[in-house]
Parts: structure tokens; sequence; C-alpha cells
């Protein structure tokens, strides 16, 4: 596939206008096959990873096909998150920029009905929403569906994996059969195929073929080490690197929470976000991510798909995924646009063999790299260090400053002597808040949490007592 200009495409000028404001130069390879497909009025199946440009693939057409004029639902998306329904609802928002009358809201589980009621009653053109909260809608009578011409599923394996296929039939049982059916999907399962099969009409395909499904720009390699020193390493890579925005992923919840505790300890700007956190608190986090108030954020795969944030450095592996997919997915949140990036996973024990499956599936070499040592991170960080120094000496800003070093001089202390003492103090504060552990502790892999929460109860309290209390216990 080979990408065009917009204005190739056949696009308003409305849409062009907002398409430049969103600093777009080209469209993307599945952006420029899909739209002028769409446009046509034909359904649209695409396979792409995330990150390829789809939700403009789909959102620029549903925003240019909408009748302003028609204060009814016409174009329902439906997406596995409501991290991605946010995403796909904000992304549409300022498509819809300079297209007066056209209105969007995302419909998710977790915010209030009341307010999404009142926002479908003002009449509401595209409804973004997560399969459940979208049916739970259409049995209250609030959502009708009767003048919708286009259907949109984004991430459709995903939605099918997370058990949304009854709901998703229902929903387009309810929807008139003369409409588009437009369904992206990473992967085209079977259940996607019978799906396809039966609500789609004679569809146009449009496929990235499998061996581009890791980026290119992106850096990718990974680090061997043991246990419980992955936090170390981890901390040593960011340090050595410099690395001021990233995502830090986790295979579990209890991970994800233990992680950042250690990285704000140590004295790393970081938050989580994870299944057991409210909504609201989702939210905060993500807004103070996206506003670059947080330097890393420590992630569950319930956000790697919903994650759009630009000029994300590093993408950290700190599990590698049970699925080889989620590991595309998981990088993909960096090297987007075709900046740089980078892709650092922490390999421990037998998750080589797991690292050896990725490696088969995306048809690349992963680098292994060795854990800087911590003479490299200092020699680093005087490095730079030193290089702050020489620019601000090249700047010559410092006439405030210049009177504080008079004042010095002219009690006896040397030039030499007066900088020493500043750059101790200047790098005492930029010295780690908490003590650097050793990298190569006894071996003790961190335990499951669904698989440790699936133990019968009466077994885990038994085991939690201390070993000569249960000692006795047997021997009684």
């Amino acid at each position: 596939m080979t990408s065009k200009l917009f204005s190739e495409l056949g696009l308003s000028p409305a849409l062009l206008k907002a398409i430049d404001r969103l600093g777009y130069e080209k469209a993307a390879p599945i952006q420029s096959e899909a739209i002028p497909m769409i446009m046509a009025g034909n359904d649209v199946i695409g396979q792409s990873q995330t990150g390829s440009g789809k939700t403009a693939a789909f959102g620029i057409p549903a925003v240019e096909l909408v009748e302003a004029e028609l204060r009814a639902v016409q174009v329902i998306i439906l997406c596995p998150t409501r991290e991605l329904a946010v995403q796909v609802a904000e992304e549409i928002f300022r498509l819809s920029a300079f297209k007066p009358g056209i209105h969007s809201i995302p419909i998710y589980g977790g915010q209030s009905y009341d307010r999404q009621i009142r926002a479908l009653q003002q009449g509401t053109q595209i409804v973004v929403g997560t399969p459940g909260r979208i049916l739970d809608h259409l049995d209250r009578g609030t959502l009708k569906l009767d003048r919708v011409k286009m259907v949109v599923l984004d991430e459709a394996d995903e939605m099918l994996d997370m058990g949304f296929r009854d709901d998703i039939e229902k929903i387009l049982k309810s929807i008139p059969s003369k409409r588009q059916f437009i369904c992206f999907c990473a992967t085209m399962a079977q259940p996607i195929l019978e799906l396809i099969h039966r609500y789609a009409h004679e569809p146009k395909s449009i496929r990235i073929e499998h061996k581009v499904l890791t980026v290119p720009a992106i850096e990718q390699a990974f680090y061997e080490i043991r246990g419980r020193s992955k936090t170390e390493a981890l901390t040593r890579l960011i340090d050595l690197y410099d690395l001021k925005l990233g995502i830090v992923f986790c295979n579990t919840k209890r991970m994800v929470d233990d992680l950042t505790d250690e990285l704000v300890a140590r004295g790393y700007s970081a938050d989580r976000i994870h299944g057991d956190m409210s909504q609201a608190q989702r939210d905060r986090v993500m807004a103070k991510f996206r506003s670059g108030g947080l330097e890393f954020l420590v992630a569950t795969d319930v956000a790697a798909r919903g994650i759009d944030v630009d000029n994300i450095e590093v993408v950290f592996n700190f599990d590698l995924p049970w699925d080889e997919e989620d590991y595309v997915h998981r990088i993909g949140r960096t090297g987007r646009a075709g900046k740089s990036g980078r892709a650092f996973s922490l390999v421990a024990g037998r998750e080589i063999y797991k690292l050896q499956s990725i490696e088969r599936y995306t048809r690349t070499k992963i680098a292994r790299q060795q854990v800087p040592s911590l003479d490299e991170v200092e020699e680093k960080r005087t490095n730079l260090f030193f290089e702050k120094i020489r620019s601000a000496l090249q700047s010559g800003a410092f006439e405030k400053e210049s009177r504080i070093v008079d004042r010095l001089l002219e009690q006896g202390y040397s030039s030499t002597d007066i900088a020493c003492a500043v750059i101790h103090l200047l790098r005492g504060e930029d010295s780690p808040q908490a003590e650097t552990r050793p990298l190569e502790p006894p071996v003790r892999q961190h335990r499951d949490e669904d698989a440790f929460h699936k133990r019968p109860k009466n077994r885990r309290q038994h085991q939690s007592r201390p070993r000569d209390e249960r000692t006795r216990e047997r021997q009684g």
C-alpha cells in the first residue's frame, strides 16, 4: 500500500482544514485505501495493527457522511474498552471541528447514565461506546438506532475475545439492514470471519501484511536478568538513556501497584492504571500523563489499546505479555507517526521462551543487551550534567548568579572551590532518593495474582502461618 495526500481523497474543505489543524501531513496506507472505499458506500474490512491510523480511516468518512441537520444517531462505533472509546470520541470531535452541527459522544460503563442520556436527547449523530453500555441504553429505550447508516467495529477481535459477541449481535440486529458495515481488527480469526459473513454485504478487504506488524522505527531490545532485580535494571535504563516519557507494562494489577510504589520511592514521577481503578481515577491519571505531569505510566494490558499519547519515548515490558499479539499492541504506543521509539523487555527465567515465540510471531530478531552497570550509569549522568553546565556557560544568562560569586571571591574563596561547591550541591539534589540495590539477589519470581487468588481460602490462610506453627500442628 502507498500513502496519499489527504487532498487526493475527495474530502470537503472543512475536513481538510480539521486534518491540517491536527498536523497530519499525508494519509497513512490504511487511510489511503479505506477512506475512498467507505466514502463510496462500501462495506470495508480492514486488518491492521494498533497505531496504524485506523481511527482516522473510519472517523474521517463518518464525519463526512453525517447529515448535520438530522438530529439522530447516524453512526455507531463499538470499541472493546472505555479508554479506546474515549480516544476515538476525542478524535471524532477534533475531526468535526469545522463541521457545525455535528455532535459525538462516548458512552461507556463507569460514567453517569444521566449525563449520557442528556447528550443523546440533545441530538447526537455519532455515538462511540462499549457494547455493554450501548446495549444498556437500547434496553432502557434511551438510544435509538433506527436512523443509523454506518456501524463500525473497532478492534473487533479484542471485543470477541472479551466475550462481547452476543452483545454485538444484539446491537447489529437493532440497526437497519441497509447500512454500511466497517470492521477493523489486528487478526482475522474464525469468529471474526463468521461475523463478517453474517452482517457484511460484499465487503472490500484491506490488509497490512503480517511482516510489518512491528514498527521499523522502534528500537527493540531485551535484557535477561534475575527475578526481583528487574526494578533496579529498569531504573538504570531510565537513567542511562535519560528517558522522560514512557509506559511500563506489567501482567498483573498487583505488580503494577508494587512497581509504581517502588518507582515513586526511588524519586521517579510515576502513576498507575489498571482494571481495579474507577473510571474517574483512570481519567485523572491519563489527563496528568497527557499533560506531561507524569514521566512514567505503569499499566496492565487493559490500557494497551486505549492510550494515545504523542511523543512516548519508550515502552518497557516489565513482564512479557501472555500473548504474542499483545506485544505488538504494547510497543505500538511508541514510535508513532514516523517518529523513533524504543521498546525494552526485561526477561527473567523461563520468559526467554515467551520471547522466542514473540520473535517468531513478529518475524523480528530482538537484540540482547547487557544491563548497564552502576559505573556506566554514573558516567552518563556525569556527561549529561557536564553538557548542562557547558550550555549554561555558552548562553551567558547568569547575571544574578555572578553577584553571588563576586561576594564569595571577596571573602577569599577561589573560583575553583566555588565552582566545585556549587556542582557538589547540584549533584546532591540530582542523586537518587532511594538506595541503589544489588542487581542479583536470590531468585524469587513474583507470583501471578490471578493464580494466587484462585487457591482455596482455607489453604491460603494455612500457608500464611509461621512454619514452626504448621509443623507443631502436623506433629500434634
